[in-house]
């Protein structure tokens, strides 16, 4: 299990920049939140060569994880059989990587039915707003963050999942804005990530999401190796806020 730096992984050039190394097996993560009812969280193939981790994963907690990276509409039922709540799509959905394809967001929907589906729309700034990005988030598309765009893609999916790709893995502080924008659309469940730094990052996304928008925590989480927010207050606040 790993902890990088938004936007470091490549196919080409020097490695992703890695902010942590877990010698836990993912199987041992699944299990503590399991034990600690955190469902709904991420499994991400970061690239190849990650299947059968994330396969560990999913079986120590069947029906309670989501797993991503890679997914299209040929194998998200090989995932669902193997134990994912959910499958987790952003880059399938594009042609070349940059047109969203709506041929290709239903054709998911309809091979899994729309309540197993997660569309990530991880994005980064441009101008004003927000762009989805593919490709590891290197590519930007043509398709911006806004209400319409939620609306259009949310008879398709179950929820979204959006990484601020500027901010993600560099524990300096959430998108403020992103979160904002996200928590004045009521519509689908919304999980944001990227950039929580402190407990008091939480509170600020609870109240610009007007509650309404979830978050992901990583590289400031001491089980990941940070050391700003703690495993054991993260699961209190958790279970004050739901």
């Amino acid at each position: 299990m790993k902890q990088i730096v938004g936007g470091t992984l490549r196919d080409d050039g020097p490695g992703p920049t890695e902010n942590f190394v877990s010698d836990r097996g993912p199987g041992e993560f699944a299990a503590m939140f399991r034990g600690d009812g955190l469902a709904g969280g991420h499994v991400i193939k970061l690239g190849p060569g990650n299947d059968e981790a994330a396969r560990e994963a999913l079986a120590a907690w069947p029906g309670g994880m989501q797993v991503g990276g890679g997914i299209t509409a040929a194998n998200a039922i090989e995932w669902l059989e193997a134990g994912a709540s959910h499958v987790i799509v952003t880059s399938w959905l594009f042609e070349d990587g940059v047109r969203l394809s709506e041929q290709r967001v239903r054709e998911l929907a309809d091979r899994v039915s729309a309540n197993r589906v997660v569309i990530d729309l991880s994005c980064r700034r441009n101008g004003d707003g927000w762009v989805v990005a593919t490709n590891r988030w290197q590519t930007l598309t043509d398709l911006g963050i806004s209400p319409a765009t939620l609306d259009r893609l949310a008879p398709f999916c179950d929820e979204f999942l959006v990484h601020a790709a500027d901010v993600e893995g560099l524990c300096g502080g959430i998108d403020e804005g992103l979160v904002e924008l996200l928590g004045e659309w009521a519509g689908r469940p919304v999980t944001y990530a990227g950039g929580v730094a402190s407990m008091n990052d939480l509170e600020t996304i609870d109240r610009l999401g007007q509650g309404r928008v979830d978050v992901t925590v990583g590289s400031a989480l001491d089980i990941f190796g940070g050391s700003a927010i703690g495993y054991a207050d993260l699961v209190d606040w958790n279970g004050r806020v739901d």
